[in-house]
């Protein structure tokens, strides 16, 4: 016997003490139970004559939902997962576009994987395809921002095969090149690049991408050009004059390339400042 089993004991079989042996049974005229007697009858005895029919039936589904969506605080992710079930509500029970504007909510808050998991569900509930599409690329860049490149590529060719053309097809375009790019597939991301600014030539963060793409490739004239236009159009940020001081030093621009540097550190600084106002107002 091993020291494990010394140590066991089985569970239906307790250990006796020697004083246990005498005769329990009391002295006494009465007649005792006769054993064989007892087992012909019933095994439980306690349960004769009670009725407790038959068992209630169950159902594996879950129950029906009694919460009215649009009373559900809008940051609370745990609630909009479990009441918006797609096995439980239809498409005309969910108010698609607002629930875009939550997810948009929780992009902004820098709460990513609360933003994916709302964006899909108003992209599936959407019955209208232009609100599904914005789904599918705020999708795309909550995804991107938690490095997740190939769900985020996904989500802009989803948004794209929507609708090419349309209000969002320049924004899933341009994301899709970044994403792109970030996934190491830089001739694709040019391509897209060019597309966003085809789609709509108003759109900075197009021009922006392109610009950014084209001096990867060594291209620092035609990226100069795409940065100017990305300035022109508003979008002027530390990036931004950091990308075109880089273009310029390419092309033998120094003492201006200098000049755009310096502009950008204090963009850098004034931003930073700013950032550090809010969180104190907030």
């Amino acid at each position: 016997m091993t020291d494990d089993e010394s140590e066991r004991t089985p569970d239906n079989e307790p250990s006796r003490d020697p004083a246990d042996d005498h005769d329990p049974r009391p002295e006494t005229d009465e007649p005792i139970p006769d054993p064989a007697a007892d087992d012909a009858a019933d095994d439980h005895q306690f349960s004769v004559g009670q009725d407790f029919g038959e068992p209630e039936g169950f159902d594996l589904d879950p129950p029906e939902l009694s919460v009215d969506p649009s009373e559900v605080d809008p940051v609370d992710s745990r609630a909009v997962a479990d009441l918006l079930d797609e096995r439980q509500l239809g498409a005309g029970d969910v108010d698609s576009e607002e629930l875009v504007d939550v997810g948009l909510n929780y992009l902004r808050i820098n709460r990513y994987e609360q933003a994916t998991e709302t964006l899909e569900r108003a992209a599936r509930f959407a019955d209208e395809e232009s609100i599904e599409q914005e789904a599918w690329v705020n999708k795309g860049a909550a995804h991107a921002e938690l490095e997740e490149y190939d769900e985020a590529i996904g989500a802009h060719q989803e948004a794209l095969r929507i609708d090419d053309r349309s209000e969002h097809a320049a924004s899933a375009e341009t994301n899709l090149a970044s994403a792109l790019w970030e996934a190491g597939r830089s001739e694709q991301a040019l391509e897209h690049a060019e597309r966003a600014v085809e789609i709509d030539a108003r759109f900075p963060q197009a021009w922006f991408n392109r610009g950014f793409f084209l001096l990867e490739r060594g291209l620092a004239n035609e990226a100069l050009d795409a940065f100017d236009n990305a300035i022109r159009l508003g979008f002027r940020n530390p990036e931004v004059i950091e990308e075109k001081a880089r273009a310029l030093e390419e092309t033998g621009e120094d003492e201006r390339a200098e000049e755009l540097a310096a502009e950008a550190r204090e963009l850098r600084e004034e931003a930073e400042e700013e950032f550090v106002r809010d969180r104190q107002r907030a």
